[in-house]
Parts: C-alpha cells; structure tokens; sequence
C-alpha cells in the first residue's frame, strides 16, 4: 500500500509522520531515528520490511519537518509524547525499532508500556551514558549537526564516524543523508543531545520483558560492538545478529536486515 505523508498534532505540537499501511492486521513497526536524522533517511529499510507489516515513522520535534518544541524534553517524557502521538493515529499496540539515539528513545518506550509494546529491536545503539563510548574523536564530531549541513565535511568524515562501507563508498554519504533527509534546526539537534544527557537503560534493561532483537555492526566507530553482547546479556528474552557493516548498517545493508527484522516480528524466526 501507498505511503501517507501527513502532519498530525500531538499535545498542541505539530509532528511530521509518515504511515505504511500493512497488508494484514497487526501492530504497526514504529521507527525511531538516529540523532538529527528525519523519518526519510530509513526508505530503503523501509522498502525491504515485509509489507505485511504497517510502518510507522515521525521527525522528532526540532527535527526534519516537525517544528521545535517549546521546552527541552526528556527520554521518559518523549516516550509518553510518542505513545500518545500512535494513539491519534489509531494504534494502541505496537512494535518499535530504534536505530543510535534512537534506540534510547525505543528502550524507553518498550519500558513504559509493558502491555502496548510487543517486540522491541534494538540497531548499532547502546544504554545511555555507562556504555563502552566510541573513541573522543569520533564522538566530539557528534556535537554538532555540521555533517547534515555540510556535504563535504561529511564525506570527509564518513569513514571515521560511521565505519563499515563509508570506509570504501564515502561518497554515497551524499545519497543516504542530503538526499534524503530534511535538516532540522540547530535547536532541535540540541535538545537531542539534551534528551540523553545523564539518562542510562542499564537498571532497567532486565525489567524489559518483550521479546528483543538486538543488531549491532562489526565496524561501528559510534558504537563499538560491546554494548550490543552488554544488552543482550541484561535484557531476558534477546537474541543478537551481527551484521558485517557499520553504523548506518540498517540503511545500507537493508537487503539483509530488511527481511530479518520482518521475520522477527512475524514470528518466523525466534
């Protein structure tokens, strides 16, 4: 089925989402992105997901299309902002991947709603702030949104930051971020930032009971492969699948992710 684009107000804040109707009934997969990334950077996972499956993404407030908030926001307070936002669009169970800073935003989600959320996929992310950090000069080009503004810059940094096949096809970085993606403001990457300051899931990790697949690359600057066997030991019902990529393995190596997170959440593999 098409996918609608469309702007739905939650709480009295405008958020840009985008909805893939599934071809049978089932909770939607609801997408959470990575740090100052819009919903239009994860279309070629999309695009390989099962299309039985409903697909729900959303520009976080401050980034992509959706305007920013008016005061900054927490990881607890988003998960309710995001909970409330699939229930104006008619979901009251779901599943949820989350992809970096977003799977912060995910962890979170499946932590609140024991009952509402029913599987739970974790990619190339961590707990928080007690993780096993990617190297200083990786993570100071985080600081700032420069890479989503600066076509050149980000090349130049694309193999440093993101490993995997940004080693061997930089240019392509051009393709999967300024092709694709709105730039959100400077304001919103901030409060991004500020979302997951002092903020970890490692007390909470064991309480999360939902079944859980955890993706991690084996080339991942950002987030070194560790945190992905910490995770996995801490949360009791995950499996963990090591892809050869890094750490925008789920656009890239979409063909081979695509199909394994559709067998997960269809319940064709464990």
């Amino acid at each position: 089925m098409r996918t609608q684009m469309r702007r739905t107000r939650v709480l009295g804040h405008e958020v840009r989402v985008s909805v893939r109707p599934g071809t049978q009934p089932g909770p939607p997969l609801l997408l959470c992105n990575g740090i100052g990334a819009g919903l239009d950077v994860l279309q070629p996972f999309v695009d390989h997901l099962d299309p039985r499956i409903a697909v729900v993404r959303f520009d976080v407030p401050g980034v992509g299309g959706s305007p920013a908030p008016r005061l900054p926001y927490t990881f607890p307070v988003l998960a309710c902002f995001t909970t409330r936002l699939l229930a104006e669009l008619g979901y009251d169970r779901f599943d949820v991947l989350g992809i970096s800073w977003g799977g912060g935003l995910a962890q979170q989600l499946a932590f609140q709603n024991p009952r509402k959320c029913r599987r739970l996929v974790l990619v190339s992310t961590a707990t928080g702030v007690l993780m096993v950090p990617g190297g200083f000069s990786v993570l100071s080009k985080m600081l700032t949104p420069r890479r989503y503004r600066d076509p050149a810059y980000a090349r130049s940094i694309a193999a440093e930051l993101y490993g995997g096949r940004m080693r061997e096809q930089p240019d392509e970085i051009r393709h999967l971020v300024f092709d694709q993606s709105r730039i959100g403001s400077r304001a919103g990457y901030l409060l991004q930032l500020l979302a997951g300051a002092g903020w970890t899931s490692l007390p909470a990790l064991p309480l999360i009971r939902q079944p859980t697949l955890v993706l991690a690359g084996n080339d991942d600057p950002i987030i070194p492969l560790a945190n992905a066997r910490i995770m996995q030991r801490l949360l009791p019902h995950a499996t963990m699948h090591v892809f050869d990529d890094g750490h925008l393995g789920l656009v890239t190596a979409a063909d081979e992710l695509g199909p394994l997170v559709s067998g997960f959440l269809l319940g064709e593999v464990a």
